[in-house]
């Protein structure tokens, strides 16, 4: 995992209690390292049967995948913006009414949908962020296919804390899982070629997205604005054209001494054309083709992907291609058998459905605290 720079701590009330948490980040430790021994005082009773596993395989642990390098984002200032967000000038006030604060308590991760989960080394972060006395188990790994009904995961610990991280530890695991999800099952259909996201993610949470769609077994087009020269149709308009654009950016990367990926948008046949010639007659950086609205939507529903096919077979292996738009899981199979080399989607991340997850506090603890409460 690439270093993370460190975010201010918040002050001590502004996620809970009379408790200092501290922003100190450690890797989260595999599944089979964490802690199984219930903290000293936490009232355990037996566990709730967990559904059955699809498979052996499915259940196997595997390495977690590491987030995307990024040179600036800031993981645990974004978790730190969340917490504040919920907690507000006041903290947990619900929990500060209802929870004392030396009750203990075990909570239990439950999908309530099939799926793909992401998330879990987030989830992690966020607990120990929160409170690093909490413990937490994971029986699935991010990436792991989940059924309705499957009990995936455990913390322990302070019960205050285990609410005051739930909504943020969801609503970070919901979204990843969704797209993580999309992800996979588009992946599946597109083989040969790759599935890539676009820049199309949610506002803050680019590298959290892109994180995702690693996980469900997709690769990541560029992070920003920094990390490829991706001449689209905007740059080609007002540079005067696709030779003139690739002219002028083959000349800054000479002078700024820069190497990177570089891409360059087409819309039409002529325009690959246009870009070959460049390339025939030039020294250029150019690493990538995009084939922009090459598919072309039918009114049965299905997809024309003649004109890809053609501009896939024109450019002849002599750059990466990469189709994009009309991209959907039902039309992505077809693009993905022209020959391109990679299939970029929006809809991975701007328009992506969540996975219910649900975080349960076990019922009959709860009423043996509410009990011992109310005797007090």
């Amino acid at each position: 995992m690439p270093a993370i720079p460190t975010a201010p701590a918040p002050s001590p009330d502004r996620f809970l209690l009379a408790r200092r948490h501290r922003l100190a980040f450690s890797s989260p430790s595999p599944p089979s390292q964490h802690l199984r021994i219930l903290p000293t005082g936490l009232l355990r009773l037996p566990a709730r049967p967990r559904a059955a596993p699809m498979s052996t395989e499915a259940r196997a642990p595997a390495p977690p995948v590491a987030p995307p390098a990024h040179p600036t984002y800031d993981l645990r200032a974004v978790i730190a913006l969340a917490l504040s967000e919920d907690a507000g000038d006041r903290g947990d006030v619900s929990c500060l009414a209802t929870i004392p604060s030396d009750v203990e308590a075990e909570a239990t991760f439950i999908a309530k949908a099939d799926g793909v989960i992401a998330g879990i080394s987030l989830a992690d972060m966020i607990f120990n962020q929160v409170d690093p006395s909490l413990k937490v188990e994971w029986f699935e790994s991010d990436g792991n296919y989940v059924h309705k009904g499957l009990q995936f995961g455990k913390v322990y610990g302070c019960a205050r804390s285990i609410i005051v991280a739930e909504r943020v530890v969801l609503n970070f695991m919901q979204r990843m899982s969704g797209i993580a999800t999309l992800t996979k099952a588009m992946s599946d259909a597109a083989r040969p070629a790759c599935i890539l996201e676009t820049r199309k993610t949610a506002p803050g949470l680019r590298l959290v997205d892109k994180w995702a769609v690693l996980i469900g077994g997709g690769k990541n087009h560029r992070l920003g604005l920094f990390d490829m020269v991706m001449i689209k149709d905007n740059h080609i308009s007002v540079a005067g054209g696709i030779a003139n654009a690739m002219r002028s950016v083959d000349q800054f990367l000479e002078k700024e001494k820069l190497t990177v990926p570089v891409e360059v948008e087409t819309r039409t046949i002529e325009e690959v054309k246009d870009v070959l010639k460049y390339a025939a007659e030039n020294k250029t950086s150019l690493t990538r083709i995009m084939l922009d609205n090459m598919v072309v939507p039918l009114p049965n529903g299905d997809v024309d992907v003649s004109m890809l096919k053609d501009a896939v077979q024109l450019i002849n292996g002599r750059f990466e291609t990469e189709a994009s738009g009309n991209v959907t899981i039902d039309t992505v199979k077809k693009i993905g058998e022209t020959g391109v080399s990679y299939i970029s989607s929006g809809a991975l991340t701007h328009s992506v459905k969540a996975l219910d997850i649900s975080l349960k506090i076990d019922t009959e603890l709860a009423l043996q605290v509410g009990r011992r409460t109310n005797r007090a």
